[in-house]
């Protein structure tokens, strides 16, 4: 029966007439993964990285649950004032499978407190169905295809766009940006296209050094809407000697987050995150995790003065 639930709240969104999708995955560690949502943090680290994200939401439902995994690459070009990135995801939910890969540049401007940069990300998003179907015609004796609106086995592409801005200052940045901002068409083989919804974010941290030097507080937000519905997000994390964390984050639609982590002297970073489900959905599951692994090494000389201290931060 979960499952029946959970299938019919995911489809009868996505197969409506020339519906508009909300479409975008959540992270409760979306600090590690902004190359996916905001081109313009492309090389924001002054550093190559290679992150990696998998979540696990709604563990202990059946079948169908959402499964996100993600892998980002950047790096800046500093001879051109640029930065480059990659954005793999793969997000699993029902019967669907979503393949977004994204391209990701970004100008990046020197100033006196910060750097700002401004990117764009082109790539295609794949949207694939294969699932065992059952309508009133099948159960009937019939076929599932007797029924229009409802795709079989699909697998459609589309070409996507995302754009953004960050600022990156010594203790502090901001970021704003927007996912598929043409709204691209999905064209199923059945009478009614959908549209992926344009998505807007909001972001920002700020790094606090308290008197004691082994303690910083970060703190970190994220707004995310998709202009008909509004989700936010507070992080607070405590940092002990630059080397381990631990935290939590609210958001305010369904759950608490506790998260650990641990920076290495060799530039290896791991998180951990486990979201409590406050909505009446937690009742039917164990909750959400959430893994980050990321590697980070220089690949010029220091950086420039006044800008942030560590790729940690990000």
């Amino acid at each position: 029966m979960r499952r029946i639930i959970l299938l019919i709240i995911v489809f009868v969104g996505i197969f409506v007439k020339y519906s508009e999708a909300q479409i975008d995955s959540h992270y409760s560690l979306f600090e590690y993964v902004q190359n996916v949502y905001n081109p313009g943090a492309a090389g924001a680290n002054d550093a190559l990285c290679v992150n990696s994200l998998h979540r696990q939401q709604w563990v202990g439902w059946d079948e169908g649950r959402p499964i996100t995994t993600v892998f980002t690459f950047d790096m800046p070009i500093k001879a051109i004032s640029s930065g480059v990135g990659l954005s793999i995801l793969e997000d699993k939910i029902g019967f669907a499978n979503n393949l977004n890969v994204m391209a990701n540049y970004a100008y990046r401007l020197e100033l006196s407190s910060g750097v700002f940069g401004i990117g764009l990300g082109l790539g295609v998003f794949n949207h694939s169905i294969n699932g065992d179907w059952k309508t009133w015609e099948s159960i009937n004796g019939g076929t599932v295809y007797e029924d229009p609106a409802i795709p079989h086995m699909e697998n459609v592409t589309a070409f996507d766009v995302n754009l953004g801005v960050t600022y990156n200052a010594e203790d502090f940045w901001v970021g704003l940006s927007s996912t598929h901002i043409t709204n691209p068409t999905l064209k199923y083989d059945i009478e009614s296209p959908s549209k992926l919804v344009r998505h807007i974010y909001l972001t920002g941290g700020y790094n606090y050094s308290l008197p004691n030097p082994s303690f910083d507080i970060i703190g970190s937000g994220m707004v995310q809407s998709d202009l008909s519905t509004i989700d936010f997000q507070i992080n607070a994390k405590v940092l002990y000697e630059k080397k381990f964390w631990g935290g939590v984050s609210y958001r305010h639609t369904d759950a608490i987050v506790p998260m650990v982590g641990i920076h290495l002297i060799n530039g290896l970073s791991f998180g951990y995150s486990y979201d409590v489900v406050l909505s009446k959905v937690g009742s039917y599951n164990s909750g959400s995790h959430e893994i980050m692994l990321r590697y980070c090494f220089n690949v010029g000389g220091p950086s420039t003065p006044g800008r942030y201290r560590s790729v940690r931060r990000l």
